[in-house]
């Protein structure tokens, strides 16, 4: 048997890992002259930066992936703190990895009550731990994949999940303090949705951060991709890099192959790790789309500068966040009216903190990133501009230090960029957001439904957005071919 795989980003190459494992010829045909997908990386001047994903949890997946080919865990650092924030107000403070000392910090600092943190991080504990063998490791749209040992007790702890309320409503039912609010609404941005329109089941999401705790890749997050595609090729996974897929085959049921602008590949199974919009646009423009699904209010895309800052800031950490003072009217203009904030929350990574190579001595790589509405053709170059203006400004009042007096190198990447890069529709991340209580359920699945030996891995459908949630996609699609042709474990 052979398949394709569309697009070599880590949903794609963990699925050609798995397919390959499983004995099948695995071609992967990646558009760009780069593998990796949105987890690749660049050198500008000295300074070597992650282009896209920062936050790194859940290792265990990644040591799962390599023991494929033989690797014994994947190179990785547990951090001592999940993140640093920084309040319009002044107020900062930063999270460390632990539970005591996280409860120390929140009762200490935000005053919230121990009793309240503690049963607020347990409770998001054991939601996540109940809705992840029935929602996240198998596909919702198989019968035999829900009914396994965990279904009973998900569905047990419904009323703990707070569907019915948004993430706000809930954080703000259970702390006191607007600042303890703020920064657990902040994890509806992992997906690229709102804290106020998303069902309050999404703050499990808090639980992979805050009572597990994040990692960083040795290296930096881009060999999270390249460890993959090395270990692809040591399997005997083959690649064309810098070559476009043009249109899925299909004949009378069943997937045939694919061809670009130079042949045709044929193929019993096709993997599209494309945004599922864009693999029905482009590829498949005349198989019936599921409009219901694709048609669900999109997540944010982003602006992110790339800056070489010749000082060390030590008041930054890695993960550093400094909070928009109007959390309800930054996302208003996001999904509203679709413009970019004047007063932005800002997000800035910094890979050298660990990474010394990353940047000369004595100096930082920050990758600096504020939420961007979906490309509707607003003018970005305005838009780019503005903020540029508003984050200097802003970093200077809050860390009283001047980015321009050190900045030493400078690029942008905004929604036209992304989407023609990466081919996400509109610069959107993560295809669908979370923006309504149902739309877990309205992620497309990882098989079609009329065209057999059809698959769909990445970010864009179902589990969701982020890295975990990709690497999940593709041992659902390996479950899923494994049934559909009758194939053993090898």
């Amino acid at each position: 048997m052979r398949a394709v795989v569309i697009g070599s980003g880590i949903g794609g190459l963990a699925s050609a890992l798995r397919l390959r494992k499983a004995g099948i010829d695995v071609l992967v045909i990646e558009a760009n002259e780069f593998s990796g997908g949105k987890i690749n990386s660049k050198w500008i001047g000295d300074y070597r930066f992650d282009m896209g994903p920062s936050i790194f949890t859940e290792p265990e997946l990644m040591d799962e992936l390599v023991q494929l080919f033989d690797q014994e865990s994947f190179p990785h650092r547990k951090l001592a703190e999940s993140c640093r924030y920084f309040y319009s107000d002044g107020f900062s403070a930063t999270l460390p990895v632990g539970k005591n000392a996280l409860i120390d910090v929140l009762v200490n600092n935000f005053g919230e009550s121990p009793k309240t943190v503690y049963r607020y991080l347990e409770r998001m504990k054991k939601n996540y731990e109940a809705v992840k063998p029935v929602f996240i490791e198998v596909s919702l749209h198989r019968i035999k994949h829900l009914v396994n040992a965990g279904l009973m007790n998900a569905i047990a702890r419904i009323p703990q999940y707070g569907i019915s309320s948004s993430m706000h409503s809930v954080n703000k039912s259970v702390f006191k303090n607007p600042k303890t609010v703020q920064l657990l609404d902040r994890f509806a941005t992992y997906n690229g949705s709102s804290p106020y329109k998303s069902p309050g089941m999404l703050n499990i999401i808090s639980h992979l951060e805050l009572n597990k705790g994040p990692a960083m890749p040795v290296g930096g997050m881009v060999q999270i991709t390249q460890v993959a595609f090395e270990g692809c090729k040591k399997l005997g996974v083959e690649f064309i890099l810098g070559e476009k897929v043009n249109e899925i085959h299909s004949l009378e049921g069943k997937v045939t192959g694919v061809s670009t602008a130079k042949g045709t590949y044929d193929a019993d199974i096709v993997v599209s790790n494309m945004d599922v919009h864009f693999t029905y646009e482009r590829l498949m423009p005349t198989v019936k789309a599921p409009q219901k699904i694709l048609n669900q209010e999109k997540s944010t895309s982003a602006i992110v500068f790339y800056w070489g800052i010749r000082k060390k800031v030590e008041q930054l950490g890695v993960h550093n966040i400094l909070f928009a003072e109007n959390y309800e009217k930054e996302f208003s203009c996001l999904f509203e009216s679709k413009t970019m904030s004047d007063d932005p929350t800002i997000y800035i990574h910094i890979t050298s903190k660990l990474e010394s190579q990353d940047a000369p001595p004595d100096c930082e790589n920050w990758f600096v990133m504020v939420n961007a509405p979906i490309n509707e053709g607003q003018d970005w170059d305005e838009f780019v501009v503005r903020t540029r203006s508003n984050l200097i400004q802003r970093i200077q009042n809050t860390l009283q230090f001047s980015v321009e007096d050190y900045l030493e190198v400078e690029e942008y990447f905004d929604p036209r960029k992304i989407e023609e890069t990466y081919f996400g529709k509109q610069g959107s991340i993560y295809g669908n957001s979370s923006n309504s209580a149902f739309a877990a359920f309205y992620r497309h699945p990882n098989f079609s439904k009329t065209i057999k030996g059809l698959y769909f891995a990445g970010v864009t459908v179902h589990p969701g957005g982020g890295i975990p949630l990709a690497l999940n996609s593709a041992k659902i699609i390996e479950r899923c071919v494994k049934e559909d042709y009758g194939l053993v474990n090898r």
